[in-house]
């Protein structure tokens, strides 16, 4: 097993049977297959979701890589799990088949923060919820076992991303084995795939056994014999669990900032969460020789189910070992068994990812769906991503763990394309393209100044505790972006509905202004996520006085440009490392603001995430852990998330009787009353003829619809007018 170059994506030979072209659309029938003039599929993706073809959805872009490689591949869409009929629908693969829960874990899609089942399902036609299974990479494994005995089978998706290694499993409260070893699946892909997918697959189809491809990147395996010749290094060398001096931080260097009248003032500059609680720097170190034929043991599935000490270290090791320029294989035992997880794919160029996003996709649902409504469609179908991957490093998040924290970013002339494309193929458009961005709206092309740094570092974020002075925060390419695709012939409006992250764009005035003059329809969404140091230590987010600053720019570019915008705040409730005081004082926040919270996000513990193990070990991963090391305060009883979620709702009447115990309990007596500086009404008043006093701010909150975009969150009424408000997509 060695770790090797990259072969760029176009630089395989193209297999036997790229002589029939693309297709239309990937077939989801026998009926297709014999039109295209197939006998038989080289490859079969098995998918929860709905086949739309489009570069949102990851059927589509797997199956469409493939495609480009000359392979043949077949979509078996939402089968029918309770038999293994369905997937037999297109026949025996003759290589493999491909499983992925969608673009959504089955579980986070079927239940919401409260383990309470949902009623819809936004990635099936017309919002049909059931229409998979829980666990559906695991059930759809067992069927195709099922239906083709013998038959590889690779798993893929942020399924079976997040669940590579023992994780916690919020839904049954326990840690539960690696996917693979439940999946009995051959092979699994983690993070972006098209570099693991397309090696994997020229290997098998040039004759090699599946139990042979033990050495790609992005891929994780089952061994029964580790390999000679390895050294084996164990977590607790790498990481040990004990008290230890602090580390060195070799960024930790006077930041320098652009002078202007808008730029922040020095001490909001410097107001993060980490004033409180500092975050322990994960150190650097060489990549290079020694990285090879090393391979990192972490604590057994059989100790971290027992000990939640080692859980949380075992956690911290695989979150140190996530930059492919340095990470190491990391191996962890199940049983008398060994999951062997190679190290990260190496992020795609941006010819490469051009590629990608350049392939004959349709756009479009597929035609077996006729007229019905998929509500993820709906959403993105308007929509450009310019680029992949997060370096924020937000601990309940999901992005950095899958798509990785190096920036990949397409080129401009590519965008510009995709733009062209969705006014020319997209049925019902208007000339609004309804987000231009990404993962998050403004990191395209943000990257380490210095690729030497950049492939020694180890940081889980790059701006957090504060941005690295290495991290290039020039919007500029970003700004002629928006300014070329605004000249494009039937392009009317250019919106960012995307997260912003406002702590960079307050490093760049000129973007800031762009954006508010002329991609801000009325609103524009933002996640400070909470106010108080505390919880913002725990989720690696700055402190309320970035968002202040931002706000002054926001405004000034707003009222400059002659236009009444808003912003609309997130925040989480009941996240680790917040207690009740601190959703108290977020909850006064708001009032003061004058904000009425309509949807609350609770905190929902998705698989290997940072703030998922704070949950679980009540330890914080972010320093080196041990069995008296700091306890992370963890909402995990039904009435304290209720209290939380309340907080952040104590507009709502219902809420009151419960907010008016909790402060009592809490000795806040003094918050019940009348007046703006309560936080509840006294329980003789009659809320329901509660009027606002002179002066003050009435606030209402509803649910508007409106090109395909559901809007629903935070809402002001300045002025007697309504503002609409877009739900936060993760």
């Amino acid at each position: 097993m060695t770790t090797k170059a990259p072969t760029k994506l176009n630089a395989y030979p193209k297999y036997w049977a790229e002589c029939y072209g693309s297709s239309t659309f990937l077939p989801t029938s026998r009926q297709e297959m014999d039109e295209l003039g197939w006998d038989s599929c080289d490859v079969i993706i098995v998918t929860g979701d709905a086949y739309i073809d489009h570069p949102s959805f990851g059927m589509a872009i797997m199956g469409r890589t493939l495609e480009a490689q000359g392979f043949r591949v077949g979509i078996i869409s939402q089968p029918d799990w309770q038999s293994k009929s369905a997937f037999q629908a297109l026949g025996k693969p003759n290589l493999y088949f491909g499983i992925t829960a969608g673009n959504m874990d089955s579980m986070i899609n079927r239940y919401t923060a409260d383990r309470r089942i949902r009623h819809d399902d936004a990635y099936s036609p017309n919002g049909e919820a059931g229409k998979r299974p829980d666990r559906a990479v695991t059930v759809y494994s067992q069927r195709c076992r099922e239906a083709y005995k013998g038959t590889p089978i690779i798993i893929g998706g942020i399924e079976s991303s997040l669940r590579r290694i023992a994780h916690y499993d919020y839904w049954s409260d326990k840690v539960r084995p690696s996917v693979l070893i439940n999946s009995k699946a051959d092979l699994l892909i983690y993070g972006s795939g098209e570099r693991s997918i397309i090696e994997v697959t020229h290997r098998l189809a040039r004759g090699e056994h599946i139990s042979s491809i033990n050495d790609i990147r992005g891929t994780a395996i089952i061994l029964n014999t580790l390999p000679d010749k390895w050294q084996s290094i164990d977590s607790t060398r790498v990481d040990l669990p004990g008290k230890t001096a602090p580390d060195i931080n070799p960024y930790d260097v006077p930041e320098t900032h652009q002078k202007n009248p808008l730029e922040c003032d020095k001490k909001n500059d410097q107001d993060t969460a980490s004033n409180t609680t500092p975050l322990r720097i994960i150190g650097s170190r060489k990549p290079g020789k020694d990285s090879r034929h090393i391979y990192i043991r972490l604590p057994s599935y059989e100790k971290v189910i027992n000990d939640k000490i080692l859980y949380a270290h075992a956690s911290r090791v695989l979150h140190q070992e996530t930059n492919p320029y340095n990470a190491r294989t990391l191996v962890q035992k199940h049983g008398k068994r060994d999951v062997w997880i190679n190290p990260p794919p190496i992020p795609l160029s941006t010819e490469e990812l051009d590629s990608v996003f350049e392939f004959p996709y349709q756009r479009i649902p597929h035609p077996q769906y006729g007229n019905a409504n998929i509500p993820a469609y709906e959403m993105i179908r308007f929509s450009i991503n310019i680029m992949r991957g997060c370096f924020g490093g937000c601990t309940f998040c999901s992005i950095t763990e899958h798509e990785g924290r190096i920036i990949q970013s397409r080129s401009e002339s590519s965008i510009l394309k995709e733009v062209e494309a969705v006014r020319d193929k997209t049925p019902g458009f208007t000339g609004t393209i309804s987000d231009l961005g990404g993962p998050t709206a403004n990191m395209y092309r943000l990257n380490c100044n210095d690729d030497a740094i950049q492939e020694m570092c180890r940081r889980p974020s790059c701006v957090f505790p504060k941005i690295c002075d290495n991290l290039i925060t020039d919007h500029s390419h970003t700004t002629h972006l928006y300014r070329q695709a605004r000249q494009i012939p039937g392009i009317k409006r250019i919106l960012v509905a995307s997260g912003l992250r406002y702590d960079l764009a307050v490093r760049d005035p000129e973007y800031v202004k762009e954006l508010v003059t002329h991609h801000v329809g009325g609103y524009l969404k933002i996640a400070p996520e909470h106010t108080e140091a505390a919880p913002l230590s725990k989720m690696m987010k700055p402190g309320v006085d970035t968002y202040y600053s931002f706000k002054k720019m926001f405004d000034h570019y707003s009222k400059e440009a002659g236009k009444k915008q808003y912003l609309i705040p997130y925040f989480i409730a009941a996240h680790p490392g917040t207690g009740d005081e601190d959703m108290m004082n977020l909850g006064l926040w708001l009032k003061k603001e004058g904000f009425r919270v309509d949807q609350v996000q609770n905190f929902f513990p998705s698989p290997m995430a940072l703030a998922t193990t704070m949950y679980h070990s009540e330890k914080n991963p972010l320093r080196k852990v041990n069995y008296k090391s700091e306890r992370v305060l963890t909402p995990r009883k039904g009435q304290q998330r209720k209290i939380h979620k309340a907080f952040l709702r104590n507009h709502d009447p219902e809420n009151w009787p419960l907010l008016r115990q909790a402060l009592k309990d809490m000795g806040r007596s003094d918050l019940i009353g009348s007046g703006q500086d309560k936080l509840v009404p006294a329980d003789t008043e009659n809320p329901r003829h509660t009027k606002p006093k002179h002066g003050q701010t009435q606030n209402k909150t509803f649910v508007k619809k409106q090109g395909g975009t559901s809007y629903s969150g935070v809402s002001k009424k300045p002025n007697g007018k309504k503002v609409r408000k877009p739900v936060k997509r993760r």
